[in-house]
């Protein structure tokens, strides 16, 4: 057995033997909680509504703007839930994942990420997939790369997510989907409209994603994403959703600043990661090949420009 191998069957030992103790109060909780999200199914077709509404909340999100972004610069920072890291810890990875400096080029389907932590320095290089595929990703810890299946999956997947977190409907945008309507629901002082869409393919290596977006009736903006977690074994079958807020406009593009995540299913309302956006710049001019190895190189590597009022990350 290889060591990846081995370190990843320990880790679902440890998950399996921490999440034990809940499984009476979530089979509880499961019985009367309402279902998150209904599924769309593959031959059903997208409502002219609910088309009119996405498209609503692409331009309020800055779509003219964001079509002509060529590289992207993020940096977060952000807090692990203690339970969480105990029930997936593959996900979370709360060694290798505490701040981060990511970059996006858009028209390449490409998403970098530098992770730190207390263990060290995480590198992941995802390719988004197009049509049916899944795309490919890359993952280094401190330099050495990967073959634990597990944690490739669950960084693909942890990859896409933070894409349609910071995004929103922009993410979704030129991709294969259905949507329709599916009533009203509150998102703190906001009332909003849901759009639920089927994604394919979805998230990280799942063929096909179920994601309802809660989107402002007021400014169109999107405030919450709710989304299944098919792309990782150990998270088949969950939902969690992410409340988005605090927007700056950016060069014509409404940037969320904050965000809050928690489970929906199994765990119902479970937080899990309170995370900002700490630095934010676009357009440096820089290349593929800047991005694709195990740490970032040219102008690529200089950390994101620091938002007002926020810390910069991994300067």
């Amino acid at each position: 057995m290889s060591r990846d191998t081995a370190d990843s069957s320990r880790r679902r030992v440890l998950a399996a033997a921490a999440l034990a103790p809940l499984l009476p109060a979530l089979g509880a909780l499961g019985g009367c909680a309402s279902a998150p999200l209904s599924p769309i199914e593959a031959k059903e077709t997208t409502d002219p509504s609910a088309l009119a509404l996405f498209n609503d909340c692409a331009a309020a999100h800055g779509l003219p703007a964001w079509r002509r972004v060529k590289d992207l610069n993020v940096s977060y920072t952000g807090e692990w839930r203690a339970l969480i890291g105990r029930i997936q810890p593959e996900l979370t990875d709360t060694r290798f994942r505490g701040s981060s400096q990511e970059r996006l080029l858009p028209a390449e389907g490409l998403i970098a990420q530098t992770h730190v932590g207390p263990s060290g320095h995480k590198q992941v290089v995802r390719r988004m997939g197009q049509d049916a595929g899944t795309g490919d990703v890359q993952v280094w810890y401190n330099g050495r790369p990967t073959t634990d299946e597990p944690l490739r999956h669950a960084s693909a997947l942890v990859a896409d997510g933070y894409r349609l977190f910071l995004l929103g409907p922009l993410a979704l945008v030129d991709r294969p989907h259905v949507m329709k309507l599916a009533g009203l629901e509150q998102v703190g002082d906001y009332a909003c409209e849901r759009l639920m869409v089927r994604l394919a393919p979805g998230l990280g290596f799942s063929p096909v994603e179920q994601l309802v977006l809660c989107i402002d009736r007021r400014t169109r903006l999107m405030r919450r994403v709710r989304f299944t977690l098919e792309g990782l074994e150990s998270t088949r079958g969950a939902v969690a959703e992410v409340d988005v807020s605090d927007f700056q406009n950016i060069q014509g593009v409404e940037w969320p600043t904050r965000f809050q995540e928690r489970l929906r299913k199994p765990i119902p309302h479970l937080p899990v990661h309170d995370f900002q956006l700490t630095g934010l710049d676009i357009n440096r001019g820089w290349s593929a090949a800047d991005i694709t190895g195990s740490q970032f190189a040219g102008v690529a590597k200089t950390a994101a420009k620091a938002l007002p009022g926020s810390n910069p990350v991994l300067s």
